[in-house]
């Protein structure tokens, strides 16, 4: 097996700082997956694997973008739900997930999904800026692609779980 590397200066490079016009393409593959109305996608090199209908264990007083864990080929992992993070709200996940993508990495995580597509390659031309003018996706978007018809985020897997376990300091009362 491959040595697991995460890189994430590698996917940093937007189109505009490619070099224009003149520059090789650079060929990236993507696994696109969709959680309700949304398409994502994260680069085949930070994926491991896939599962389908996996029963997770719910972990209190986690962040609302945590869904809970899982195991997945004798590995214990923290599943994540994209849409929660990227848009705080109440996540509705069954007492099983449909898919589970499992991210490489030291931290053992993994995304939930509804629905798992085949991989796809676009060029590093095709990666646009994200829409999000406010700059609050920017941190865990790398950008957006057009492909088939369907407009997909691309997620930065390695910023996503910081973004997911952020939580405000709450002031402690003293005795």
């Amino acid at each position: 097996m491959a040595t697991e590397k995460s890189s994430t200066s590698d996917i940093e490079v937007r189109p505009a700082e490619n070099g224009g016009a003149g520059a090789e393409a650079q060929l990236q593959d993507l696994l696109p997956f969709t959680i309700g109305d949304r398409t994502f996608a994260v680069f085949v090199d930070q994926v491991d694997g896939t599962a389908e209908h996996k029963p997770f264990a719910a972990l209190p007083r986690a962040p609302h973008a945590v869904i809970g864990v899982v195991c997945v080929r004798g590995r214990m992992l923290t599943v994540l739900d994209p849409t929660v993070v990227l848009d705080p709200h109440e996540p509705a996940w069954e007492s099983s997930l449909p898919y589970v993508i499992v991210l490489r990495g030291e931290e053992q995580l993994a995304l939930a999904a509804e629905t798992c597509h085949d991989t796809i390659t676009i060029s590093a031309t095709d990666i646009e800026d994200s829409p999000d003018g406010d700059g609050t996706d920017a941190d865990i978007a790398v950008g957006l692609v057009r492909y088939a018809g369907q407009e997909m985020l691309i997620l930065d897997s390695g910023r996503l779980f910081s973004r997911a376990v952020q939580r405000r300091e709450r002031r402690r009362r003293r005795f």
